[in-house]
């Protein structure tokens, strides 16, 4: 924590340089004092030089997953609030990524609003609506794949090889959007 200021500390960690420009201005404006990393290594030297308060971690990243720099910000320090944010959300890779340590996960897009809403989040909400369908085959296929990749940790040819499926093949099949949800 900044000592001279005494703004909460939050580091974001996603590649995409202009939302990283967006949200940090738009966090600094709620009372953050944000640091930036693009990937996983230069987010936990961030986090290893001044331990985060607050951590915003990007699911998809080039080098290690979202997932794997979860793991290691809570190794850091235990008590940083970490909010994981994609555009890839899938049953599987929400419930490891709070297995991980992580407080919540939100699914892209989102503003700061809902990012701050998340980090003060301390507990479920049992009022959310069950299911009245069940999933699509397609969204099964996509959560099946992301639990998969979460097994191997993130590596593509070997979650190919665990689903006896072509890399190219599982390669475009990550490079589409998730199938939209029919029970929500």
């Amino acid at each position: 924590m900044n000592t001279e200021n005494l703004q909460p500390s939050l580091l974001l960690a996603d590649d995409d340089v202009t939302f990283c420009e967006v949200m940090s201005r738009a966090l600094q404006r709620r009372g953050f004092e944000v640091s930036i990393a693009h990937d996983a290594e230069s987010a936990v030297k961030l986090a290893e030089a001044e331990p985060p308060e607050y951590a915003l971690v990007d699911l998809k990243m080039p080098g290690e997953s979202g997932l794997t720099l979860v793991r290691r910000l809570h190794a850091i320090e235990p008590v940083t609030r970490i909010v994981v944010l994609t555009g890839y959300a899938s049953i599987s890779t929400a419930v490891e990524a709070i297995k991980l340590g992580a407080t919540h996960y939100l699914a892209k897009p989102v503003d700061a609003d809902d990012v701050v809403a998340a980090f003060n989040r301390e507990q479920g909400d049992d009022s959310v609506s069950v299911a009245a369908n069940p999933l699509s085959v397609d969204r099964l296929e996509w959560e099946h794949i992301q639990r998969v990749l979460a097994e191997h940790d993130g590596n593509i040819s070997a979650t190919a090889r665990a689903l006896n499926m072509h890399r190219r093949t599982l390669q475009r099949k990550l490079s589409k959007h998730p199938p939209v949800r029919s029970d929500i």
